[in-house]
């Protein structure tokens, strides 16, 4: 299950990777927000984490304008890696050598294109689980 969430400024973006995750069959649980009122984006940041938390969603994708303000509140949670990537190679990288469990992207940086395509990477890439990075995510975890 993947749990996904943005502010107004991601909203966009977030609708249509909600789109693309019904239309691949991935099962997803929409944390808000519902619509391009201003809203805050540490909320839905700690909605998405605490769902990873609890074990009912695996990863998590969020979005605000930027990404940076979204993936800060994330990464403040205990467990989460938030990585803001606006490019497939970042998403791929860390998702193998950081096992990140939150995709953040910037809804007034990536277009519609360009974030689907990072949503696939991110999702359909593994964790090479060698020791050089389980070596140094236990050293993340330990702060």
């Amino acid at each position: 299950m993947i749990a996904i969430g943005s502010d107004h400024g991601g909203f966009e973006l977030k609708n249509n990777i909600i789109q693309y995750l019904e239309e691949n069959k991935m099962p997803y649980k929409d944390l808000g927000c519902y619509s391009t009122e201003s809203c805050d984006y540490p909320e839905f940041a700690h909605k998405v984490a605490q769902s990873i938390q609890s074990g009912e969603c695996e990863k998590g994708i969020l979005i605000c304008g930027t990404g940076i303000g979204i993936s800060i509140a994330a990464n403040k949670n205990k467990g989460i890696r938030a990585a803001l990537c606006h490019d497939c190679f970042s998403a791929e990288a860390t998702r193998e050598h950081n096992n990140a469990n939150v995709l953040v992207m910037g809804g007034r940086v990536v277009g519609v294109g360009l974030g689907l395509k990072i949503v696939e990477t991110f999702l359909s890439t593994e964790f090479s689980n060698d020791e050089r990075h389980l070596r140094r995510i236990s050293k993340i975890e330990k702060q």
